[in-house]
């Protein structure tokens, strides 16, 4: 989070794609860019005209090495009716880069820092910096839960401010909050009316995109017992998949497994999974954080709700399940069928 926006003017080696090579899609040159977004699954490019930034209409596809059209189309994101069509008329300050920058000033549109610096999960640092102590900074690790999830959840969500427009500009952030106020006085997650298939949301509730690992979790049961994101995760790195505390089997099987009361209730994982140790159906995550949250293209990312999605929610609600999204050469039906003859499992639960 402390590179995703970079200067390729300072780092040139950031830019990924060939620019020499030509595309249809690629309208502009390495000259134009003054911001490159992204480098895991996506990689964005940013125009500055005057003292703003506008995304340019071309991303770069990493996983599948291909240039991908980039237009946020009407109808889709919330504040499109807000805006006109073209990417010309978008600038990143009310849509983006209050996530991207460390204290950026909707007035001035300057920023102490880009990206996620150390006041953007610690709150205001001045004081802190000159004379340090525990008492003049914010440690998320000691806030209740909720506002600890906070944290994290200002950016990781999709929502809107409680205040919009905003002198006459809509935003897509939490204007004014920062880590130490109350996150619920400044932005409202968005809503979603279950049965309703949405740019944003499975007709369950389940997110529907990237960025909302937030709106997921705050759902769970695990939320409402007091874990929070960095109970897995470790925002200033480690060298597991999503800055993980642990790989994710160890990690899950830490309050989870055979002799504990959270379960799962079976003799072995194995016997939960009904998949060798070793292969990707016995991991947690591939049943209970299963990658259905769209990012780019067929690339997505993995669901915060830790909920199993039964066949019938599939069948029902179009939700994708996990089962089916790894054994897609099988018939319809099958995922049903299969989980049914599992004796361990209630008959009633995967029907409904």
């Amino acid at each position: 989070m402390a590179n995703v926006v970079t200067d390729p003017r300072v780092h040139p080696e950031a830019i990924l794609p060939d620019l020499t090579k030509a595309n249809p899609l690629v309208t502009f040159k390495k000259e134009d860019i003054a911001f490159v977004y992204g480098s895991k699954w996506k990689q964005r490019y940013f125009q500055k005209v005057g003292d703003d930034y506008f995304p340019l209409g071309a991303q770069w596809d990493v996983t599948h090495q291909v240039w991908r059209a980039y237009n946020v189309a009407r109808g889709t994101d919330w504040w499109t009716a807000f805006y006109p069509p073209e990417n010309s008329q978008r600038p990143t300050g009310p849509l983006c880069d209050g996530c991207h920058s460390v204290n950026y000033d909707i007035r001035t549109k300057a920023v102490t820092e880009w990206n996620v610096g150390c006041e953007k999960c610690h709150g205001p640092g001045a004081e802190h910096a000159s004379r340090p102590s525990r008492v003049n900074i914010v440690n998320p690790a000691r806030l209740d839960p909720i506002r600890a999830s906070d944290v994290c959840i200002q950016c990781h969500t999709q929502g809107r401010t409680l205040q919009n427009p905003i002198e006459g500009k809509y935003y897509d952030w939490p204007v004014g909050f920062h880590v130490g106020l109350d996150l619920k006085n400044y932005w409202r997650l968005e809503e979603h009316k279950l049965g309703e298939q949405t740019f944003t949301h499975y007709a369950d509730g389940t997110a529907h995109k990237n960025r909302m690992q937030g709106n997921d979790f705050v759902t769970s049961v695990m939320y409402t017992h007091g874990v929070t994101c960095f109970s897995c995760h470790d925002v200033h790195g480690t060298a597991n998949d999503a800055d993980l505390l642990k790989p994710a089997n160890v990690l899950c099987l830490d309050c989870h497994g055979p002799r504990s009361p959270n379960g799962p209730h079976s003799n072995t994982i194995e016997e939960h999974t009904h998949h060798k140790a070793g292969s990707p159906g016995n991991e947690c995550v591939a049943c209970h954080m299963p990658r259905i949250e769209q990012t780019i293209a067929d690339v997505n990312v993995r669901s915060h709700t830790f909920r199993f999605i039964t066949p019938a929610e599939t069948e029902m609600l179009k939700v994708p399940n996990p089962c089916a999204g790894c054994h897609a050469d099988k018939p319809a039906g099958w995922v049903r069928q299969t989980l049914e003859s599992w004796p361990q499992f209630s008959p009633w639960r995967m029907g409904n």
